[in-house]
């Protein structure tokens, strides 16, 4: 059995390998999620919706990442930290199971683990702005367990984002 974590990391290094190797999805899901998580029906599920769900999205998740982070190109955002932003991106609008504050720590942890010494930080504070964001459109709509502390979330979000102006 293989944690969420665990199954992120191979959807990040599939990404990775999606976007450098110009691959197709399909290979990519052949070469690196199926031999990784073939003894896992569960997790090779989670991780093939989770990447081809991120390549899917990973234009709006460009646009909703150039809207918070002010003057600068995309392009000069490291590689890993813009692939943990689509994906974590993707799960706040396509995995309504999953509560926003999971998606977040886990791009921050693995940004922290797979990126540069300050990754973390600049995950945690897109990723917050991309959450409000989201919440004030709308668009945001999660349901399950895990969710009761959501508003919490938010409101410490938005009086973070007041306090930055």
């Amino acid at each position: 059995m293989h944690s969420r974590r665990e199954v992120r990391e191979r959807v990040l290094q599939a990404l990775y390998a999606y976007e450098v190797g110009h691959d197709t999805a399909e290979h990519v899901i052949d070469t690196v999620l199926r031999p990784a998580l073939k003894d896992d029906r569960e997790a090779l599920r989670f991780a093939t919706q989770l990447f081809l769900r991120t390549i899917n999205y990973s234009e709006e998740a460009d646009r909703l990442i150039a809207d918070h982070v002010k003057n600068w190109d995309l392009t000069r955002i490291a590689l890993i930290d813009r692939l943990l932003l689509r994906m974590a991106i993707c799960e706040l609008l396509a995995f309504e199971d999953i509560p926003p504050k999971v998606s977040i720590n886990e791009a921050i942890e693995l940004a922290k683990k797979y990126s540069t010494e300050k990754s973390g930080q600049f995950v945690n504070g897109v990723l917050d702005a991309v959450v409000l964001d989201l919440q004030r459109q709308g668009r945001l709509k999660k349901s399950g367990r895990g969710l009761i502390g959501m508003e919490t979330l938010l409101q410490r979000l938005a009086e973070q984002q007041s306090s930055k102006s």
